[in-house]
């Protein structure tokens, strides 16, 4: 691939998260649902798109998990299979528990506390010093912070290349303090304006508005966006329709959810350009 410029994912892509949002996300909605999903139903929610958010997936599992309590017999990739059919997101997520009486629907909702999901999440994945740093005022449990649990995944030759090769900017679903920690340890120095977190846009992943913005500032005709999930794929097809005057690629990166053949499979089906094991592939891949 011939790029002026390369724009990095950064959850899955430069450090790993398993054990940090993936493991937030199952112990918020066990915490305070008394009952959570499976670690691997993770990924079939953000297969179905619209969860580049962890809140928000974290919201969706718990309504899952809430409505099987209240009798929605459905099973977590039926679940998510509709919600995709719907175009994905939270949003679709509520109409699919709207297959309940309406008794029951008031239920779930009587349950489902999204402020103290979020709270219990941003304690778990933070810890109490940095959950008084960011989020302000005393955390509801006491936690070390999984963000200290984030192993790097991106080589420091890589990134010295890189940025020596191309113009780099960064896409990431994070708040812009937590993009701050997790660009810090990798040791990727991005200025602000080659960049977008969860604040700078409301639309979020796979709306092109953020990539095909990256790609003006660069003044690039050739861009390669390397991300984990289908929904980082889907925002470079969707600049290629929004952007008739740039080419953008979609690289997608097999150290997230996906992984191994049936992670490549799921990147050709959104029509990936090219997939590769690890972002440190991606020297050999870009010309």
């Amino acid at each position: 691939m011939q790029v002026d410029a390369v724009v990095l994912d950064i959850d899955g892509v430069l450090v790993d998260v398993a054990d940090s949002y993936r493991r937030a996300i199952i112990e918020s909605i066990d915490r305070v649902c008394g009952r959570t999903i499976r670690r691997d139903a993770i990924q079939s929610f953000k297969d179905a798109g619209g969860f580049n958010n962890d809140w928000e997936l974290t919201y969706a599992g718990a309504l899952y998990v809430l409505a099987g309590r209240e009798g929605l017999r459905m099973e977590v990739d039926e679940f998510t299979d509709r919600i995709a059919a719907d175009g994905g997101g939270l949003d679709a997520a509520k109409r699919v528990v709207a297959d309940l009486p309406s008794v029951s629907q008031a239920r779930v909702r009587d349950q489902w506390d999204t402020d103290r999901l979020h709270d219990v999440f941003q304690a778990l994945y933070l810890g109490e010093e940095l959950y008084r740093e960011l989020e302000g005022g005393d955390p509801p449990i006491e936690a070390d912070g999984y963000i200290h649990d984030e192993p790097v995944l991106i080589e420091p030759s890589t990134i010295e290349s890189l940025t020596d090769r191309f113009d780099v900017g960064v896409l990431t679903g994070r708040p812009a303090a937590e993009a701050d920690i997790a660009l810090e340890r990798v040791g990727l120095d991005v200025p602000d304006d080659h960049r977008f977190t969860m604040d700078d846009w409301e639309e979020g992943k796979p709306h092109p508005r953020a990539l095909v913005t990256l790609a003006e500032r660069f003044d690039a005709d050739r861009v390669a966006f390397a991300g984990d999930t289908l929904d980082d794929v889907r925002t470079a097809r969707h600049a290629d329709a929004a952007d008739p005057t740039r080419v953008y690629y979609g690289v997608g990166v097999l150290t997230g959810g996906l992984t191994g053949t049936d992670g490549r499979r799921a990147f050709e089906t959104v029509n990936a350009d090219a997939v590769v094991a690890d972002v440190n592939e991606l020297l050999a891949l870009l010309t």
